[in-house]
């Protein structure tokens, strides 16, 4: 059976994935792009954004693990749009008419609408239905495929605590947001189930991951 792995999910030191105040203007409300910063410095974040240079070091081959053998990748209303999107029609997400996913990406949502498709293979597809019943969605869609638990914290903890991930790699920064949406709120103990690892970068960030054990 394919995986459900999570790649590149940053919190803060105590532990917030996302600020205060998400708004149009502020996709990460008051944290605005603090929690990133490791990853803006990449090589593998030039070249998604279109631009040469970049530093080669862990951090750029963590975030490389992003991509490979996807298949199907879910997201949260949150990560979709900022707060009020469902009342848009013409909203298609952050990212511009080419988002970054080129997979099937289905977006967990109590207002579903009908799917949108957009260049470079991206179709979303809204759906309002449990974690297991959205996993065994993207599954079938990323045909033999990995499928990428894309955040934001509500829906990684959610799959987390229903012990639907197999992979989980945080990122955790070396800051202080001190409000927002945590990541770790109400789980305990799911490190029995997981082989863990922390590698710390020059970069003042550290990797965690975890790996369900016996994969």
């Amino acid at each position: 059976m394919s995986l459900a792995r999570v790649h590149n999910f940053t919190i803060s030191l105590d532990g917030f994935g996302t600020g205060e105040g998400l708004s149009r203007d502020a996709p990460f409300g008051h944290a605005g792009e603090r929690l990133h910063q490791w990853m803006f410095t990449t090589r593998f974040w030039h070249e998604m954004t279109g631009r040469s240079g970049g530093t080669a070091g862990l951090d750029d081959a963590f975030a490389r693990q992003f991509e490979p053998g996807i298949g199907a990748e879910i997201m949260g209303a949150g990560k979709f749009g900022y707060p009020g999107w469902h009342e848009d029609p013409d909203w298609k997400g952050w990212w511009g008419p080419n988002p970054p996913f080129h997979t099937p990406t289905f977006v967990l949502t109590h207002h579903p609408r009908p799917s949108i498709e957009m260049e470079g293979g991206t179709t979303f597809h809204f759906l309002d239905t449990s974690p297991a019943e959205a996993l065994a969605t993207a599954r079938e869609a990323a045909d033999g495929q990995d499928v990428r638990i894309g955040g934001g914290p509500t829906v990684v903890r959610d799959f987390f605590a229903a012990g639907l991930i197999d992979r989980l790699h945080v990122v955790v920064a070396p800051i202080l947001l001190g409000r927002g949406v945590r990541l770790w709120d109400g789980l305990e103990g799911p490190e029995k189930d997981y082989e863990v690892e922390a590698t710390s970068s020059p970069s003042g960030v550290t990797h965690v991951t975890f790996t369900r054990a016996g994969l």
